[in-house]
């Protein structure tokens, strides 16, 4: 028998699905009471070379409101070619296609190790689909679709069709726009035609409405490689004490206008590079006069952030149209100053597309992470993919309470919509307009069988996922995923129940919950929250006697989810102390789109140990681990961070490292470093590295996240060998659950 966590990471690699909880409460009550919420991890796109798509049609349930996809949880009579459907239960007939089924010759669809399938479909009109992407012109399929717009005071529309003179149509930066003006303006708009003989359709024929400012790679890359070599800075001059004219916001409308005119509802990207915050037009986020700072958090709680509201609004709009169309948008901001990510951030989180904020263009930080989003794979595709759309449907025992991810909702109601909703809700569908592989969106759901109609025994919930999306081939495909649990009664099995406890993916979605709750909630209050669930699932799942907190105790199941939810409470996620609100909707971003494991390295960074008593070995996130003959390698994901303890530096100084003698410290110094180079390779975005050590000032990042077991206050009750103090007045994780053991245990909480 496979233990659960075995179980778990089976599924996991199998279905790209994480669930917190692997065994249901079998009621609405008793699900209520498990103050985690049964929800999942979906990674809709998870690689699996093992996984070809099926070049056939998936089959459906034939009642309209259901049109489940045939899977293995589905009963089968062979004899007479009929299947059940496992959600509505409604009996249908096999296609034609499949009239030679029997038990020995089953479709893959029907196979147990198939509860995942992707299946390729054919269309006709994909014949005019191109990509649009701005990237390295050598790395691009040569018939992809490529568009430039610049902007400065102005903004230009380059026509990329005239070759040997550069052509462009202007626009003010101060002037909204619609989208009907703008397709107007650039001529979009089909005139009337007369009446004639319909010419039979050339497949490879691009549409001419877009042939002037969308041009396959083939025909432009020169043009195009002249013209970028060509840009300068904005020839508008800047007076002095003042900001450059930045016309951000009209230059993204006549983008998402101009992609809506020429190609709607077909993948494609709109790839936004800025300086600087947008100072002018709609859009803006700050004025032109320098001596006024770009508005701070302080700003904005004393709501003193002039432009901030205008601005959000305006991009949201500008996000939603994008979202209609199937259009992604990226947004590459590098400056030394914040660049009003705060209020361009729905254009990334709406459409699934990439954000990457930067100090410079010049930068290996931004060019390694610009050259990896258009890394390919095995069979030489892009490892992205556009326009997709995710549908859930479920066993009548549950409902859909939200999503919460890189998706907006499509509006979907039914009877498996919870009227509860958690994150994006009221809606079975999401369209997500960019994916990659490790794409995952926090599906939240409702136990809603009622405590007085119990569920037979050996009963199983089933959900089934899918997710249908242009892939980078152009062709369509659709993958569905069907899962199904065991239910049980939390008054008689609940040793089941919390055996089958996943506190990473709990961790992970409760997280989740918190994050998009810090959006639109004061921080103090989401904290409150976090620490009201923590304290209500230690008394349901803990052991203890009441108001004796020394008895206190976890299971295995649980132990590691009060550390996750410390770490949580300190991270930049929930605390914007000392960061920009545009560094907080970069992590918050991040942390919203991320698998399990990078997200819990969020949360809770890993530290390595690199001394010459053994081999490295990971060490508590502990102010502890911090001694002078050890080096540290931290991953906080965004962050890379080397710290070389006191001696090992002193050493260092003094060159031990070259002479020959001491070739091993020499070793030891390059090892951490060659691990650094693994992680820095293999990352998106690539994380910010840091080489520091004992009284460096970047050593601020590693004592930051470290637990403060060793503090300024309490440094003479421990001994000299037992670590580094730290200067702060944040509670340790022991004070944490001390506190913790404390109320969990309280008969007044």
């Amino acid at each position: 028998m496979a233990t659960y966590l075995e179980f778990i990471q089976q599924n996991e690699e199998r279905d790209g699905v994480r669930f917190s909880w692997n065994v249901w409460p079998s009621s609405r009550l008793e699900a209520t009471r498990m103050v985690v919420p049964l929800a999942c991890l979906l990674t809709p796109l998870k690689e699996r070379p093992d996984l070809p798509p099926v070049q056939y049609e998936p089959v459906l349930c034939s009642r309209p409101t259901c049109k489940a996809v045939l899977n293995p949880l589905c009963q089968v009579d062979y004899r007479a070619k009929l299947w059940a459907c496992n959600f509505c239960f409604q009996r249908n007939q096999f296609p034609p296609a499949y009239t030679g089924i029997s038990e020995v010759n089953q479709p893959a669809e029907l196979m147990p190790q198939f509860s995942t399938i992707e299946y390729m479909v054919q269309e006709d009109d994909l014949q005019a689909l191109k990509e649009s992407l701005q990237m390295s012109l050598s790395l691009l399929p040569p018939d992809a679709l490529l568009g430039l717009i610049t902007f400065g005071r102005m903004v230009q529309v380059h026509e990329l069709s005239c070759e040997g003179i550069s052509k462009s149509y202007v626009f003010r930066g101060t002037k909204d726009l619609t989208a009907k003006q703008i397709q107007d303006m650039l001529g979009l708009t089909k005139p009337a035609m007369p009446m004639q003989q319909p010419r039979p359709a050339q497949p490879q024929e691009q549409p001419s409405i877009s042939s002037r400012f969308l041009q396959p790679v083939h025909k432009i890359d020169m043009t195009l490689t002249d013209l970028l070599g060509e840009l300068q800075r904005d020839p508008w001059p800047v007076p002095q004490g003042k900001r450059p004219l930045r016309s951000t916001g009209v230059a993204l409308s006549i983008a998402v206008g101009l992609l809506e005119g020429t190609l709607p509802n077909t993948g494609a990207r709109i790839m936004l590079f800025t300086g600087g915050p947008p100072t002018q037009g709609p859009g803006m986020v700050v004025g032109d006069e320098l001596k006024t700072p770009i508005r701070s958090w302080h700003d904005i709680e004393k709501d003193n952030a002039r432009f901030m509201k205008k601005a959000t609004k305006h991009y949201e709009m500008l996000a939603s149209r994008a979202a209609t169309n199937g259009h992604c948008v990226d947004i590459y901001a590098c400056a030394l100053d914040q660049t009003g990510l705060l209020e361009m951030k729905c254009c990334t989180n709406l459409t699934g597309g990439h954000m990457v904020m930067g100090d410079s263009f010049n930068t290996s930080l931004f060019k390694q992470t610009f050259q990896r989003i258009f890394s390919k794979d095995y069979n030489g595709h892009f490892r992205m993919a556009f326009g997709a759309t995710l549908e859930v449907k479920t066993s009548r025992e549950l409902k859909i309470a939200g999503a919460i991810g890189p998706c907006v909702s499509l509006n979907v109601k039914g009877p498996c919509v919870s009227e509860n909703e958690l994150g994006v809700g009221g809606t079975s569908q999401w369209k997500v307009c960019g994916l990659d592989l490790t794409s995952t969106l926090g599906i939240y759901f409702e136990v809603v069988n009622q405590h007085n109609a119990p569920i037979p025994q050996g009963g199983r919930g089933a959900i089934q996922f899918v997710t249908q999306y242009q892939h980078s081939s152009t062709q369509k495909r659709i993958r569905v995923t069907t899962i199904a649990r065991n239910w049980a009664d939390a008054q008689s099995q609940l040793k089941h129940i919390e055996a089958a406890f996943d506190q990473e993916a709990a961790a992970v979605l409760m997280a989740r919950l918190g994050v998009f709750r810090a959006e639109s909630e004061e921080g103090p209050d989401v904290l409150r929250w976090l620490d009201r669930q923590l304290i209500r699932l230690c008394q349901k799942f803990g052991q203890y006697n009441k108001e004796d907190p020394t008895s206190f105790r976890l299971s295995d199941a649980f132990s590691l989810y009060p550390q996750f939810m410390f770490h949580l409470r300190r991270s930049p996620f929930l605390q914007v102390f000392n960061n920009s609100p545009d560094e907080s909707s970069y992590y918050r971003h991040h942390f919203a789109r991320q698998d399990l494991t990078q997200s819990l390295i969020m949360i809770q960074p890993i530290l390595y140990s690199y001394s010459f008593h053994g081999p490295p070995e990971p060490v508590l996130l502990d102010s502890s681990s911090i001694l002078a003959d050890r080096i540290l390698l931290m991953d906080t994901f965004f962050q890379i961070v080397i710290y070389l303890g006191e001696t090992i530096a002193q050493w260092r100084k003094a060159g031990y490292q070259d002479m020959p003698e001491y070739e091993n410290f020499k070793h030891l110094l390059q090892a951490p470093l060659d691990d650094a180079q693994e992680i820095l390779q293999a990352r998106f975005p690539m994380p910010r590295y840091i080489n520091t050590e004992h009284g460096g000032s970047q050593a601020r990042f590693l004592l930051s996240k470290v637990n403060p077991s060793q503090t300024h206050n309490n440094l003479y009750a421990w001994g000299q060998e037992t670590g580094a103090p730290i200067l702060t007045d944040d509670v340790s994780l022991q004070v944490f659950m001390d506190h913790l053991k404390k109320l969990a245990v309280s008969s007044a909480c």
